[in-house]
């Protein structure tokens, strides 16, 4: 299956620099946006604009999406004239997005009844994983339309995993979030506590960098956290989207997951407070730090 010719849709923060990256690598790619001095500076890099998603995607061989919410999706895929009507049929899309598992299922059944090839790939590893093509990319769906695809994942990332049915991506980038809430909250509480003690911070950070505690949100947040630098490399509310979702598919199973429920009510008091533009390394102010 031919591959070159990519439509995007979702040229935000982390959509910009995957679209980059897939220039470098020779992909043709068409941008829809609903104005062009959004996206003029992928189009400075090679990009080709479109107004519509109907032409965007005319004759595209991969759609893929990065949306910021469900509803996004939704909307972009179900619309008249959205990606359900105007993709080429036998053409992949993949929606990229951190959405439902319920909606990536939805999308991969109303995607065969068109004759398309549809994948949920969420990515893990933020905005500079993005910029150096080293996402972490969860796939489900058909297990020979991901291997058509590589080229195209490889050119956004370096772990890629195929994770089993559609919906089972999501699935999976929704346990890293609980995981990574979790990871960041022992972090913060570690630091509070440190601080209390009236420890060295930069010597206890190396101390326990290297053994069991170690972990990634300790390397990436707390150096972050003692130049209180708490510009979003992953905003908080975001990460309060995708715990809502985590919640909502721990519930529909009767699963008790207190740690998830306990982070996420800490997340939400902060975006209550005007801090949900804020990388999620602000945590640390829920302690007072």
């Amino acid at each position: 299956m031919n591959m070159r010719k990519i439509a995007f849709i979702g040229a935000g923060r982390m959509g910009k620099p995957m679209i980059r990256n897939l220039l470098k690598l020779g992909f043709e790619v068409h941008v829809f946006a609903r104005q062009i001095l959004k996206v003029y500076d992928i189009i400075s890099n090679g990009a080709k604009f479109h107004s519509t998603i109907n032409d965007c995607l005319k004759d595209c061989d991969v759609t893929i999406t990065m949306l910021g919410l469900p509803k996004d999706v939704e909307e972009v895929y179900f619309m008249t004239g959205g990606v359900l009507d105007s993709a080429k049929r036998d053409s992949c899309v993949i929606d990229m997005t951190t959405t439902s598992p319920s909606l990536s299922k939805l999308l991969y059944d109303e995607g065969r009844k068109r004759g398309l090839h549809v994948l949920d790939a969420p990515v893990s590893g933020g905005v500079s994983s993005a910029k150096n093509a080293t996402l972490s990319i969860m796939v489900g769906g058909n297990e020979d339309d991901f291997k058509d695809c590589l080229p195209l994942f490889r050119a956004m990332g370096t772990n890629i995993t195929y994770m089993g049915k559609a919906g089972n991506g999501q699935h999976a980038k929704l346990a890293n979030q609980i995981m990574m809430a979790g990871a960041l909250a022992g972090v913060c509480e570690a630091m509070t506590y440190a601080r209390h003690q009236n420890l060295n911070m930069m010597k206890f950070l190396r101390a326990v960098s290297t053994g069991g505690a170690g972990s990634k949100q300790l390397d990436i947040n707390a150096p972050k956290i003692l130049d209180r630098d708490f510009t979003a490399g992953f905003a908080i509310k975001h990460c309060v989207k995708d715990l809502l979702l985590a919640i909502d598919e721990a519930n529909q199973e009767n699963l008790n997951l207190d740690v998830l429920v306990t982070v996420m009510s800490h997340f939400q008091k902060l975006e209550a407070d005007g801090q949900g533009e804020k990388g999620t390394q602000s945590l640390i102010k829920y302690y007072g730090g």
